[in-house]
């Protein structure tokens, strides 16, 4: 079975590899068979298609383990970038290599990578979230573990959503961290704009255009953190061997005045550490 990423938007940025493993396969598995109609038949690509989206993916699954043992050739590709990736086709991959047959990737269009690509950002490390959960508090305890991982953090987001996101960032994240803000990336209105994450809500604001596409956020690692001292560390340990590690931070943030996200980045350091 071959992976293929696909264009997210541009038709142009498919690779002449991914066409001739098209032109070549039996059948492809998608995640809307009229979305990758639409690229198959921009290519004059005549192979039929198979719905796999996140509903019925085992189900979609077993049926391609069925053809990989009759001898078929399978592509799996999703709506937009590469299968798997904050989009349906772990399951079947997983599905497949069970089943003791090849999974070939095709590497291609990542929108995560587009954007990191041209945010200018000097850090050496990233950690991709993928969405955020969409119920706000989930959403905010999401947010608040990741505070203190030492990393540029790449975001996908929804228009309907992206204001709510933004929110968050700014309210549990430093607000001097820089915010790559890239959206409709590959399409007619691309737009790639940095800013100070305290600026963003306004930014948003200005335009209503500023809210419409598919969003790629990426925000810089976190200030350098100065050491605490000796007592707010002791106040964090003991606390820590009682409570859980949001509480503990919690509580103390409110006995020792000291931030509650640098605290509990730093709980969640000791929480780590063998014993």
């Amino acid at each position: 079975m071959y992976v293929v990423a696909t264009p997210i938007g541009n038709l142009g940025d498919i690779s002449l590899r991914a066409l001739e493993t098209l032109r070549g396969v039996d059948l492809v598995a998608c995640e809307d068979t009229r979305h990758a109609r639409q690229l198959l038949d921009h290519h004059g690509i005549k192979v039929p298609t198979l719905a796999l989206h996140q509903h019925n993916e085992n189900q979609a699954a077993e049926k391609l383990v069925r053809l990989l043992g009759e001898g078929r050739r399978v592509a799996l590709v999703s709506d937009a970038g590469t299968p798997g990736v904050s989009d349906p086709g772990a399951r079947a991959v997983a599905a497949v290599r069970a089943a003791g047959f090849r999974v070939i990737p095709l590497p291609g269009p990542s929108a995560a990578i587009a954007a990191l690509s041209a945010a200018g950002l000097a850090d050496p490390r990233f950690l991709f979230v993928g969405f955020l959960p969409a119920r706000v508090g989930a959403r905010r305890t999401a947010i608040q573990e990741l505070a203190g991982v030492d990393a540029a953090l790449v975001f996908y987001e929804a228009p309907h959503r992206v204001v709510e996101t933004v929110a968050e960032l700014v309210a549990l994240l430093e607000p001097q961290r820089t915010l790559v803000i890239a959206r409709e990336l590959t399409k007619l209105f691309e737009q790639i704009v940095s800013m100070p994450l305290a600026q963003a809500p306004a930014w948003l604001a200005a335009d209503a255009n500023h809210q419409r596409g598919e969003f790629v956020l990426v925000v810089s690692a976190p200030p350098p953190r100065e050491g605490m001292d000796a007592e707010t560390e002791r106040v964090l340990a003991v606390l820590l061997a009682e409570l859980p590690v949001k509480q503990a931070a919690k509580l103390a943030a409110e006995i020792t005045g000291q931030p509650k996200n640098a605290l509990y980045a730093r709980a969640l350091e000791l929480k780590a550490r063998p014993l």
